[in-house]
């Protein structure tokens, strides 16, 4: 592969939803490698000052009404989550443990589904279990993953890495080291890859 394009991620973010569904054909047809960039928003908001469109009532009604667009576009579905925001720590974990795991596409699947589609609330330990117990995955090893300090520094670093190169939400991607925001940016992610 000639080129790559890092996704930077969070399973809170809609647009991040949104942007999943369409990465891996962008990038395939421009012969390009995802590197999968598991971080936490929260942390990136934390450190520069941005929040949701949803905190900012009339952009908040525009943006659900812009995805549910960009839902219709792509062809796929896209429900709202009642719970958002979701505080997504012990989900991102979960991404960054199962990363070089067979089953990381399994899980990133498993928690945007439960997430953008069957609206459960995946802030709750409960409820996540549930969603990995009736996807196969084994819930001890889940456990395993997310608690082993290995795994909380590199999603702390990649985290870091975001802020440091002037990431400031989700999703996020660079191409050939330039920062690329938001899956409505696709078209400016394919067309760095083409050249």
């Amino acid at each position: 592969m000639s080129k790559t394009v890092e996704f930077f991620f969070d399973f809170g973010s809609p647009s991040t939803y949104l942007a999943w569904t369409q990465l891996p054909k962008l990038a395939a047809e421009a012969g390009a490698e995802i590197v999968w960039r598991p971080f936490l928003l929260g942390g990136v908001f934390k450190a520069t000052g941005n929040r949701s469109p949803v905190e900012v009532p009339a952009k908040g009604r525009y943006t659900l009404r812009d995805f549910a667009r960009f839902a219709e576009r792509y062809g796929v579905p896209l429900r709202f989550n009642p719970y958002f925001p979701i505080n997504t720590l012990q989900l991102m974990r979960g991404a960054a443990g199962y990363q070089d795991h067979p089953r990381f596409h399994d899980y990133l699947s498993t928690v945007f589904q439960a997430m953008w589609i069957e609206q459960k609330h995946m802030g709750k330990p409960e409820v996540v279990a549930e969603v990995l117990g009736a996807a196969g995955f084994d819930l001890a090893d889940f456990e395993q993953r997310i608690n082993d300090e290995a795994v909380k520094e590199r999603l702390k670093a990649t985290t870091e890495e975001a802020i440091s190169r002037g990431v400031f939400g989700a999703p996020s991607f660079f191409v050939d080291g330039e920062l690329f925001f938001g899956q409505d940016r696709l078209d400016f992610v394919a067309e760095a890859l083409a050249k």
